[in-house]
């Protein structure tokens, strides 16, 4: 009796130790297979790093000075000495009104300043004699007096004919030609001179872009800051970069009202003329971003207007979060707040992921993680 009871407890515990080595040996396989399951992806230590973003603004060119030409008489264009885009010298002749009817005028103004001179040399040795009153000869000198006023004037009207460049600069539209009739009251001018060795580039900030400007720039007031503002690049219109780099001149100190923004004017020179009034373009503005965060956009996705990240949490296992964006460098977005330097983030691959999945980090150097992917193919 009693050595079967023996065997039946043998048998039992033998029973249960098989069960127990089998149940181990699921586990060990299961978690060996979990890890097997574990997919690697890259995986990089954040830093901080200084980089330069640029926000383009459309632009319009203008010559440092425009001058309109106008006429100070009225009268028919007789001649046009000089033709569109014609460089030309402060005080050269560009227009000429013809004169005959003024010349005219002239002689007969001429006329009545003789006529009224004779009658002053008449009068005076008879004032002299007592013969007639002095208030007759005060009045002949008051005749005198007003017909050369009115030859003065019939003079300057002729001089006001010869139309000449009121500063060194180009010639632009000229809206009059020959025959055309022309008088001061014209909206329209005759030409306009320009001056383009500097040109005047305007653009427009809205008025959160010019408070982010003046808080970036250093300065205790807005001209210093205007002085320390960062060199400007144009686009031309052709989509090429011109050669002279610009600078902030000036603003228009006062928000408007109706569309939100603030005009500004940045000065470029322009020794090669290439540059002329009516030009368009693009200011590049450059935006510096000291000791940022900065991600690949490669290691981010969206998710209901958010943009997001993959951190590698616990037992490598990757956890979402959201990240703020305050700026955009190439392929890199920079980062105002959701990471910190003390994060580990998965840089490719995250449209393979989900939160809370195990994946087997591959470390990779930030300075690779953050390195442009060249493109294979281009349209």
């Amino acid at each position: 009796m009693k050595t079967n009871n023996i065997v039946s407890i043998l048998t039992i515990a033998s029973v249960f130790l098989v069960l127990v080595s089998c149940d181990n040996n699921e586990n060990t396989q299961a978690v060996t297979v979990q890890q097997q399951q574990a997919l690697p992806f890259p995986v990089a230590q954040l830093q901080t790093k200084t980089v330069t973003g640029f926000t383009e603004y459309p632009t319009t060119i203008e010559g440092r000075v425009n001058s309109d030409v106008r006429a100070k008489t009225s009268g028919y264009i007789e001649k046009v000495y000089v033709d569109e885009g014609q460089k030309v010298r402060k005080g050269q002749v560009l227009f000429k009104l013809e004169t005959q009817s003024l010349s005219q005028d002239a002689g007969a103004a001429k006329a009545q300043v003789n006529v009224a001179q004779v009658e002053v040399d008449k009068l005076i040795p008879l004032v002299e004699k007592n013969i007639i009153s002095p208030v007759q000869l005060e009045t002949a000198k008051a005749n005198l007096a007003q017909a050369k006023a009115n030859y003065s004037g019939v003079t300057a009207n002729i001089g006001y004919a010869t139309i000449k460049s009121p500063i060194d600069g180009f010639v632009g539209a000229i809206n009059f030609r020959e025959g055309a009739l022309i008088s001061p009251s014209d909206a329209t001018p005759l030409t306009t001179v320009s001056q383009i060795d500097e040109v005047y580039a305007f653009f427009s900030f809205n008025e959160a872009q010019y408070i982010d400007h003046l808080q970036r720039s250093e300065g205790q007031n807005k001209a210093e800051r205007i002085k320390n503002s960062p060199d400007l690049t144009l686009i031309l219109a052709n989509g090429k970069e011109y050669s002279k780099k610009g600078r902030i001149q000036t603003s228009t100190g006062q928000i408007n009202q109706s569309t939100g923004t603030i005009q500004i004017r940045a000065v470029f020179d322009n020794p090669n003329e290439i540059l002329t009034n009516g030009n368009s373009g693009k200011i590049r503005f450059p935006i510096e971003y000291k000791d940022a965060i900065v991600v690949p956009q490669s290691a981010t996705f969206e998710q209901q207007g958010n943009i997001m990240i993959f951190k590698l949490g616990e037992d490598n296992k990757v956890v979402t979060s959201i990240i703020e964006v305050k700026g955009t460098v190439d392929n890199l977005y920079v980062v105002e707040a959701g990471i910190t330097t003390n994060d580990k983030i998965v840089v490719s691959g995250v449209s393979k992921l989900r939160n809370g999945m195990a994946i087997s980090p591959q470390e990779t150097t930030f300075k690779d993680a953050i390195k442009p992917v060249a493109t294979l193919f281009r349209n």
